[in-house]
């Protein structure tokens, strides 16, 4: 069965919500921050998946609708970054793309030496490490193909396109548990938090509709920009992605626009990219054929073990660490596990669900998105290009 467009957004929703209450009930889903959206589409796609297998019912959605979601969720991160707060993330972005480099190289070494162990094929342990995990399912396509073609290996699109689903499950799981030990052990809370609660006391008015359609029109419009810029400027050497644009679109929108008197209210426009990113991650997760997943991963499982094991060590004992040690550096850390085992979205989810229980983090707002959807890729493919060389991963 096939649900039409709105039947599958109101599946979405009805999913998020489910989520959102069995994660208030359950003490333990709450405390680790565990996103709703992964919550409540894992839920579906577990259930679906049984009933395909028990009684051939599939449900299929029609997911058209994301990669707009996803464009609206990022054009209101943009449109609620004040420069004028977050001009001290521009260090801490530099720091953290230090941290990030050498722990790429980690990944693959990891999953090289895990490929060895299990008797694979070492390009195996690459699909196990970044090509997947940092790369996501795309990057995991291509290669795969590549690999099919000139390696010869049996398989390996199946497999890079299931640690990459395996890699999103887990990358919004463990993230909260870590970045809720980081908070608990060091007592931090949001630098931000005084401030915001003293705005709101100040401005205790509900969101109004002229507000939230003076959002939505600046979202939409810093979409329509996306669209348009990525277009035009496809082809070149670098390639930005249109949510990048999209991102900086907002972030334009949000401060040159109050220059000739145009404002907005940061309140409707979060509630908007808000809901826009769990949509578009529990129709993500909804759309998983577990059962298949969890039949075709075999020896990757292990290798994704060990792969959590050492980015949960690598995320405490140096990310927090180098980040400064504070409530940002916890949020952080909860955002470099998302994408360098998932996504920038599910990087983005992970801060969303910890912010929104102990306050906000602005500058990690601003950090994630800049080097997951860019710098990580550039790092990803120079890795990748260098590890490929070697000697011992031919033939």
């Amino acid at each position: 069965m096939k649900l039409e467009p709105v039947a599958s957004l109101l599946a979405a929703l009805v999913m998020l919500l489910i989520g959102a209450l069995i994660n208030r009930r359950v003490g333990v889903l709450s405390r680790y921050n565990i996103p709703d959206p992964i919550t409540g589409g894992l839920l579906f796609a577990v259930l679906a998946s049984l009933a395909y297998a028990t009684s051939g019912f599939q449900i299929t959605m029609e997911q058209s609708i994301k990669p707009t979601l996803l464009l609206m969720f990022f054009g209101g991160v943009g449109l609620t970054a004040d420069l004028r707060m977050l001009r001290r993330g521009g260090r801490a972005l530099v720091i953290f793309l230090i941290i990030l480099f050498p722990y790429i190289l980690v990944q693959n070494l990891v999953g090289v030496s895990m490929a060895k162990a299990l008797d694979l094929h070492p390009i195996f342990g690459l699909v196990g490490g970044s090509i997947t995990l940092v790369g996501g399912h795309g990057t995991g396509a291509a290669y795969a193909e590549r690999f099919a073609e000139i390696n010869n290996l049996q398989q390996v699109m199946e497999l890079s396109m299931t640690v990459a689903t395996i890699g999103l499950i887990v990358g919004g799981i463990i993230a909260g548990p870590v970045a809720q030990y980081l908070i608990g052990k060091y007592g931090l809370r949001s630098a931000a938090d005084d401030a915001a609660v003293a705005s709101e006391r100040e401005s205790a008015s509900p969101i109004s509709t002229v507000a939230v359609v003076g959002a939505l029109a600046g979202i939409l419009a810093a979409v329509v920009a996306s669209r348009w810029l990525a277009e035009r400027l496809s082809g070149g050497a670098i390639t930005i992605p249109s949510f990048l644009w999209c991102m900086m679109a907002g972030i334009a929108l949000r401060n040159l626009l109050p220059f000739v008197g145009v404002r907005w209210d940061d309140r409707a426009a979060d509630l908007i990219s808000s809901t826009c990113l769990s949509l578009f991650l529990v129709m993500t997760m909804m759309a998983l054929d577990v059962v298949d997943v969890a039949r075709s991963a075999g020896p990757f499982l292990l290798i994704i073990a060990m792969q959590v094991v050492f980015i949960v060590l690598y995320v405490i004992f140096v990310c927090f660490r180098f980040m400064g040690r504070d409530y940002e550096a916890a949020v952080t850390s909860a955002a470099f596990i998302g994408f360098n085992m998932g996504s920038t979205a599910t990087a983005m989810a992970n801060m969303a669900a910890i912010t929104a229980r102990h306050g906000p983090a602005p500058s990690s707002y601003l950090i994630a998105p800049l080097a997951g959807a860019f710098f990580v890729d550039l790092m990803n493919a120079f890795v990748l290009t260098v590890m490929l060389a070697l000697p011992f991963m031919g033939g």
